[in-house]
C-alpha cells in the first residue's frame, strides 16, 4: 500500500486521503470529541504526515475537526442547538434540491439515479450499512446534481459535510431506517413523475425525521452520561 501512495501525486494523495478521514468520522471509527492521533492514522494509511496534516486542514475549513492550540486536531461534537440549526439550513437546501430536479433533470440522470435506487435498496437487504449510507449519500448528491445551481450545489456540500455522520447513525435503528427507505422510494417517484411540489415535501419530512432521530440519540447519549453513578469519591475504607 505504501508503494502505491507514492506514486500519487501530493495533491491527490492528500485529497485521498481526506476521502478516509471522511469515512472514518462519519462511520464512528473515530468519535464525536475523538481526538485524530497523527503518529496512529500515518501508520494506519501508510502515509507520511505531510499530505494528513493538509487532510485535516481540509476537513477543518469542512467543518468536520477542530483544530486546537497545542492540543492538535479532534472531531467536531455538535451540540444539540447546532443539530437543529444545522438540520433545519439542509432540510431547506434539500428541498429546493428537489423542486428543481424535478424540473430540470434528464431522462440520463433519472436513469442513474434509478439505479443507485436499486443499489441503495440491494445494500438496505443485505443489512450494509456502510454501502448504504454511501449511495445513500450519492443519490441525495445526484438529486442536487440535477437542480443544475451551482450556487445551491457549493451552499449544499457545505452545509452537508457537517452532518454525515449524525445521518450515518440516524439509519442504525430498524424502524427508522425502515422509515427512510420507504421516503426514497417515494423520492424516486416523485423525481419520476417530475413533481416538484411532492419531491419538495418528501425531501424536507426526510430531513425532519433524520433530525428527531438524531437529537433522540443525542438525549440518549446525554441521559447515559447523566445517570452513571459517580464514583469518583469512592477511596479504600470509604465504600458505601
Amino acid at each position: 500500500m505504501a508503494s502505491e501512495n507514492l506514486s500519487i501525486a501530493r495533491p491527490v494523495l492528500h485529497e485521498k486521503v481526506a476521502h478516509r478521514l471522511r469515512q472514518m468520522l462519519v462511520e464512528g471509527l473515530i468519535p464525536p470529541g475523538g481526538k485524530l492521533n497523527e503518529r496512529t492514522l500515518c501508520e494506519e494509511l501508510s502515509i507520511s504526515r505531510t499530505p494528513l496534516r493538509e487532510a485535516i486542514k481540509m476537513l477543518a475549513a469542512e467543518g468536520l475537526v477542530e483544530l486546537l492550540p497545542n492540543r492538535g486536531s479532534v472531531a467536531v461534537q455538535l451540540s444539540e442547538a447546532d443539530v437543529r440549526h444545522t438540520f433545519e439550513v439542509m432540510a431547506g437546501l434539500e428541498g429546493l434540491s428537489g423542486e428543481l430536479a424535478a424540473q430540470r433533470v434528464t431522462e440520463t440522470e433519472l436513469s442513474e439515479i434509478k439505479a443507485l435506487h436499486y443499489e441503495m435498496m440491494a445494500a438496505y437487504t443485505r443489512r450494509d450499512l456502510s454501502t448504504y449510507y454511501q449511495v445513500n449519500a450519492a443519490i441525495h448528491r445526484s438529486i442536487n446534481a440535477a437542480a443544475k445551481n451551482p450556487v445551491l450545489t457549493a451552499t449544499y456540500n457545505q452545509v452537508n459535510a457537517r452532518l454525515q455522520a449524525l445521518r450515518f447513525r440516524s439509519n442504525q435503528d430498524g424502524d427508522k431506517w425502515q422509515c427512510a427507505v420507504d421516503e426514497h422510494i417515494a423520492m424516486v417517484q416523485a423525481l419520476e413523475a417530475r413533481d416538484p411540489a411532492a419531491l419538495r415535501q418528501v425531501l424536507m419530512q426526510h430531513l425532519d425525521n433524520k433530525r428527531n432521530v438524531v437529537i433522540d440519540q443525542l438525549r440518549a447519549v446525554r441521559h447515559s452520561i447523566d445517570s452513571t453513578p459517580d464514583t469518583s469519591f469512592i477511596t479504600e475504607g470509604h465504600a458505601p
